[in-house]
This record gives structure tokens, sequence and C-alpha cells, in this order.
């Protein structure tokens, strides 16, 4: 919010400034749409409530919020409304995303928003409590979707025998009853983009090519420096039964596990010893392996373990893990990653490899002694106060091989009749978001039109129509003012607000002699005058040459 803050205040003088040195008209509406939209931006993140706080106006006095039939104006908690400029944002993350989901070969389904209540429930260990019930209707108890993998493997379920192997991807919303902090993309209601290989296949290969594709779509959407945190729940299970950890709490100490991202480690063993009766011998022992991280120096490592070697368990995930470097170094993806033993990942369904992306700057605030914030909630609300938490992992997944087998039903031995192992990953488009906006210093485009076309002179809105028409059956993305007689300046202005490149330009001298002009609107070029005339059979010619070298 702070940086929001600073941006208002920057753009404010550059408005004021542009002002006092009589800068022209499209160059101060310009500047001052930018700051319109960081100010819808702000209110956006943290909307006013009117009952506890009247908004108040330029001229200092009380706006009350509220609608004529007495209800307040203002967003659910958890979710937001986005302008043009954010949805522009946005669907750039989108097809960034889907261009490399499609160049592996990914195709697309959907679900449902809600399923059956059963089919969510005992599938996210202690964030079951986060699922979004609904009413009873009809029969049946049914639930917001919590994620798309369950929904996912429902679908593999009822539609085995077509879909032994695919390749999917899935954007959609979510809905969890978190708590929201809304400049750190913490939401109630999000999107998740997500991409799974289902089949059986040899070991590790989908794995190392999902990591693959992680690379791909962080490095295209520019967020920075990023590391991927790999661990495997193999060796993590492995690691808990040589320390002593009853089989029953296995779940649960490794839930507590996966808060060391944000947490010190005396915190986290006081959750699990005070709090789960986890003995602190047991506790100990656990901390002397997950705080290890590193390449394939610490697997070798862990491979020298005797406790660890003399464990099934941790043998199949060391192995796992081996071929995993092999396979990542020969697809140029290690350099991004980091075997990391504190990763748990909380959902119960993860059965392998698991892993989570991170920024620079995604962990909470370090505090003045070096230790992280402990996240905290806003005075009488149930809000996260922002500055106390990061934006955490931008992405997540894993291996989950049994799954699917979960909704199948049972043989009489009481095998599964369906197993479809999976392996998938899951980014976060909020929380990517939220990282882009607070890069973004520029005005952004907010629609993708790249010729107005002007009348001059009261030239008749039929004439325009003509143009604009010719354009569209060319392909171009064009647009003309919806008035019968629009004044000159307005045009120029919509041309200057929406950052349209090129202007076709005609009045009565140009209609009656067949010709139009064609204007570069990003140069204020004095050579061009009002605009380069050409026949009007060479129009769509020119354009297309034209917006070709942008």
């Amino acid at each position: 919010m702070e940086d929001i803050e600073k941006r208002i205040i920057e753009q404010g003088d550059i408005v004021r400034s542009l002002k006092s040195k009589k800068a022209d008209k499209p160059t101060i509406d310009a500047a001052v749409d930018v700051l319109k939209a960081l100010k819808l931006e702000r209110d956006a993140l943290v909307p006013k409530d009117a009952v506890a706080a009247p908004a108040t106006s330029s001229s200092g006095k009380s706006e009350d919020k509220k609608a004529k039939g007495g209800f307040t104006l203002k967003n659910a908690k958890g979710t937001k409304d986005y302008t043009p400029q954010e949805m522009a944002i946005r669907e750039k993350i989108f097809s960034t995303i889907i261009k490399v989901f499609k160049k592996h070969g990914g195709i697309t389904i959907d679900t449902p928003v809600f399923e059956l209540k059963e089919i969510l429930s005992g599938k996210y260990g202690e964030d079951s409590k986060l699922i979004y019930d609904l009413e009873d209707q009809g029969g049946e108890k049914c639930s917001l979707r919590y994620d798309l993998t369950v929904p996912f493997a429902r679908f593999l379920a009822m539609n085995g025998k077509e879909y032994q192997n695919i390749k999917r991807y899935h954007i959609a919303k979510v809905y969890r009853r978190d708590q929201p902090a809304m400049t750190k993309g913490r939401m109630r209601e999000f999107y998740q983009c997500d991409f799974d290989v289902a089949g059986t296949y040899d070991a590790m290969i989908p794995d190392s090519e999902i990591l693959r594709i992680l690379t791909e779509c962080l490095t295209a959407l520019g967020l920075g420096d990023f590391t991927i945190k790999m661990n495997h729940r193999k060796i993590l299970d492995g690691i808990f039964e040589v320390c002593g950890v009853p089989a029953d709490k296995i779940r649960t100490i490794s839930s507590a596990v996966d808060k060391l991202d944000k947490l010190p480690w005396a915190d986290v063993r006081k959750e699990m010893t005070e709090e789960k009766g986890l003995d602190p011998a047991a506790a100990d022992l656990i901390g002397e392996y997950v705080q290890l991280k590193g390449g394939e120096e610490l697997l070798e490592r862990l491979y020298s373990d005797a406790k660890l070697g003399a464990n099934a368990r941790a043998k199949e995930g060391l192995d796992d893990m081996k071929l995993l470097f092999k396979y990542l170094n020969v697809l140029n993806v290690s350099r991004f990653t980091s075997f990391d033993l504190s990763l748990a990942r909380g959902l119960d369904y993860y059965t392998g490899l698991i892993y989570e992306a991170v920024l620079e700057g995604s962990a909470p605030p370090t505090l003045a002694n070096g230790e992280k914030a402990r996240a905290s909630v806003k005075k009488g609300t149930d809000e996260l106060d922002e500055n106390t938490v990061g934006v955490g992992s931008i992405a997540a997944g894993g291996r989950y091989d049994n799954l699917v087998g979960m909704f199948s039903g049972t043989n009489k031995r009481g095998e599964p009749n369906l197993v479809i192992p999976c392996v998938g990953i899951s980014i976060g488009v909020e929380r990517v978001f939220s990282i882009l906006m607070q890069k973004q210093r520029e005005q952004i485009k907010s629609n993708e039109v790249e010729i107005y076309v002007v009348g001059l002179g009261g030239v008749s809105v039929e004439e325009r129509m003509k143009i604009c028409a010719e354009l569209w059956d060319a392909g171009f993305k064009a647009e003309f003012a919806y008035k019968l007689k629009p004044r000159t300046q307005n045009q120029w202005d919509a041309c200057d607000r929406d950052m349209i490149p090129f202007a076709v330009i005609v009045g009565g001298t140009e209609i009656e002699n067949n010709v139009v002009k064609i204007k570069d609107m990003r140069t204020k070029d004095e050579s061009q005058k009002g605009g380069i005339e050409y026949p009007r059979s060479e129009m769509i010619s020119e354009l297309r040459k034209r917006l070709s070298q942008i």
C-alpha cells in the first residue's frame, strides 16, 4: 500500500508540473488518466467501509457510500474489481502462460465451480477448514472448489477409459475462506493456472518437463529472479520415521514443517511439541534434517546417512531425486532449483516430488533482529496486515499418484478400480499480478485498438463507418467516434487516451478525391502536419506495413 501511495504522490507531482509548464492538453489528460487509474487501484485494494469511516470529498465534506436502498457499496472481503488497465495486465499474464502450456502439448478442459462436498472433503489436510460450503440445494451438499486438482482427479475417475493419458491445462477461479492480504495477492476468490500430466510413464520424465514448463512461464512473465524449491514426500516421510514420529502424526507434523518459510525453527518446534504432542527428542532430530538445503551435493550427503539409507521409503525418494537432477541438467533447469528439506506442502494428496516457486522478496519482512515478521491481523478485522506477510510462493505443485483412485471405488482386494498417476503445477495469478502491478510505472494500454478513424469538417458518420468496415474486413482493430458530428479535438484526445498508434483522417476533400491521410500518433513530428496523404486503394497496404514495424 505504501508503494502505491508513493506512486500516486509522484504522479500528482507530474500532473501539476505539466500544468505549470502549460503542456499540451493530450499530454496533461494522459497524465491525469494515469493518476486516476492509480487511485482506482488503491481504492480497490482497500475498500472503504462507509459505515465505519465515511469517505471525504475534495471539498472536505463527508460522502455517504450507502446506496439509496440502505446497503453499503463495497467488495466482499477477499475479492476485488479490476479496472480496464488492470485487466490488460491480467490478460497478458494469461496469454503468456497459455502460450507456454500449448507449446508443451497441453489441451484444456473445464469443470464446475462447485463440487459435491464429499468430493472435496479430506483432501486438503488442515486447510480443509478453508473450503466454502454452500447451502443444501435439492438434497445435495456442495462446496466451492478449493483448487483445480481435485476436480481434475474426479474428471479422470469419471472419464478414465478415454483419458488414460492427457496433458491438461485449466485456468479458472477457486475459492478459499482464508485471511486476505490484498496487496500481496492473498484473496478469497482467485485464479489458478494449472498444467498436469496424467498417465503411467517412466519415472521422473513428466516431472522434469513440468519443472521446465514452470521455468518457462516465470521467465516469460518477467517477474525477476526466482527459485524452485523441491523436496520429495517419501524422503520427508522417511525422515519422520527415522526420527520417531508416530504414523498417525506424520501428516500433521509435515504441516508444521511446511511453515518454516514463514516462522523460525523455534516456533515450528513449539507447534510440533506443545500443540501436536510430538516427543521433543524427535522434534530435535527432525530439526537436524529439515533445515538443510542445497543441490545435488545435498543428495549425496543424504545417501551417505546410515539412518536414511536403511529406510526403504526414503531410499525410493532419493533415487527419484537423483534421476530428476539428471533430467533437469539435460533440460537446463537445475540452475533454477534448490533441494530444500523444509518444503512439505500441507495437502494430503501428494505422494512424491513436491515443489514451489518463490521470488526474491517473497518471504515475510525481516525484523531488526533478523527474524521474520509474524503474520498478524488488522485490528477489528479478519484481514492480514500486509506489512507482516510476504507474497509467498507464486507457484506450487507435485506428484499425486493416488488421488484418482480415491474416486474410482475398490475391487474385492481393496485396490482402486482405476489408477492414473499424475503430476502437475499450479501458478497463482493473483500473486503474479500483484508483483507486476508493483513494477508497473508507465501508463497501461487497456485496449488493442490500432487505428482510429478521424472525421474532419463534419464528414458524415456513414463515411467513417465505411472506412472502419474496410479496416475490420482487413483484420485491423479500429474505432471511430459514436457521434454524428464529433469535435475534432475529442477524436485526437481519444487517440492519446487509448494510446492508439495510427489515425486515418478524412474530410470532405479527402472523400471527394478518394484519398485518406495517415498520421502516426506516437510522435509529435511536425513533418506529418495533418497526416500523410495516400490513395484510398493503398490505405490497407500502408497501414499493414506501418503496423508490422511496431
